[in-house]
């Protein structure tokens, strides 16, 4: 068994046809999966804790799959963003082994990706609220797909588990209109653009 044992793993997608504005079709899709797992750092410091990343690996894979899937396949997904939320006997680079290995399953499974996986990481008790950030695959600078989805766990992280989480999208914000590099500017080149 895993040092970061899977208590439990929920999956939820959000399809936005409006916000106020004309209805979208097809409608955006963002959507989030987390896995609240056992911390087998908490309540003590750890000075090496690289190890961990690649513990972490196959978690990455099954999520990523996962998530894929519950929103109909890989065609069109084209924002990522990953986070962690560490019970309160953790810390925030508790959180931090998830950066190499959520981001090594999306990129592995979701094929060229060369911008930068926004992440976020914070500890918080049971029900806190954690904010995935989103961002293009490949083109940091694509301003539509700047985004959030926030997930919450009622019952966790206990104080002792900590809650690794994926997120993607197929779309960008419903009615955006911030200008900036649009999509068909998009070169993949180096990350940014």
């Amino acid at each position: 068994m895993s040092r970061f044992a899977v208590r439990k793993i929920v999956t939820q997608i959000e399809e936005i046809r409006h916000e106020g504005g004309p209805i979208v079709d097809p409608a955006p899709v963002r959507g989030a999966i987390y896995a609240i797992c056992a911390n087998p750092f908490a309540g003590r410091y750890e000075p090496d804790l690289q190890g961990a990343m690649e513990d972490l690996k196959p978690l990455a894979l099954e999520l990523t799959d996962r998530l894929v899937a519950a929103m109909g396949g890989r065609e069109g997904i084209d924002a990522y963003g990953k986070g962690a939320l560490v019970g309160e006997n953790g810390e925030s680079e508790h959180g931090a082994i998830w950066h190499v290995s959520g981001g090594y399953g999306m990129r592995d499974r979701l094929g060229e990706c060369r911008a930068i996986v926004p992440s976020a990481m914070k500890v918080g008790g049971m029900g806190a609220m954690l904010d995935l950030p989103l961002g293009h695959l490949n083109a940091a600078y694509v301003r539509s797909r700047f985004d959030v989805i926030s997930v919450v766990c009622a019952d966790g992280p206990r104080a002792n588990e900590v809650l690794f989480a994926l997120a993607m999208a197929r779309g960008g914000r419903v009615h955006s209109r911030m200008g900036g590099l649009e999509m068909h500017q998009v070169k993949g080149e180096d990350g940014l653009r």
